[in-house]
């Protein structure tokens, strides 16, 4: 009797166990983007990337201040990118919130590729995007990796006639983080 009431008790332990939620999150990811126009190259880069994954759900929510990127080639250059461009007063974070489509086993330790699909808000437009990544999962953390673009047109962001050989409508966008679990 002893016995069945250990392993009963191991079971709902067990079973209690998986339905709990298992969060990941980050509050010091990188995001880096690239601008290659004509007539100059732009990268600026921020270390303030947030997010958290619910491994129960797949499902994930990342958010970056925009005010946060710092590298431009001059302090004008980041002025009209905060001020004229992605307008971070009005705007001031860029978001991206989904689900992982593909199964991931976040219990066992290895790498998988991954698409993630959400929307993707920058200046305030909404997009629809499926995003492939690359994640690495440790123990209690995951890592991920990802490399994609960003038109600025499919944001309502202008480029001016006067800067259009100095600022690519296509921007080149690389993520880093690493989450932990909570």
């Amino acid at each position: 009797m002893k016995l069945f009431l250990l392993v009963i008790t191991g079971w709902v332990f067990c079973a209690a166990a998986t339905t709990d939620p298992v969060i990941y999150t980050s509050n010091n990811g990188s995001v880096n983007f690239r601008s290659e126009a004509p007539f100059e190259l732009i990268n600026a880069s921020s270390k303030e990337l947030k997010g958290a994954i619910d491994a129960s759900k797949n499902n994930f929510a990342f958010r970056i201040r925009i005010r946060s990127f710092e590298g431009f080639n001059k302090p004008l250059q980041k002025e009209h990118f905060n001020e004229n461009y992605l307008e971070s007063e009005k705007y001031p974070e860029a978001t991206f919130n989904g689900k992982i489509i593909e199964t991931v086993d976040y219990s066992t330790k290895g790498k998988y590729t991954v698409r993630a699909k959400g929307i993707l808000s920058i200046h305030g437009v909404e997009q629809e995007r499926i995003i492939k990544s690359d994640i690495e999962i440790t123990g209690n953390s995951i890592r991920i990796s990802s490399n994609f673009t960003v038109l600025l047109s499919d944001h309502n962001i202008p480029i001016p006639r006067v800067v259009k050989e100095k600022l690519a409508n296509e921007i080149k966008v690389t993520i880093n983080t690493e989450l932990f679990a909570k």
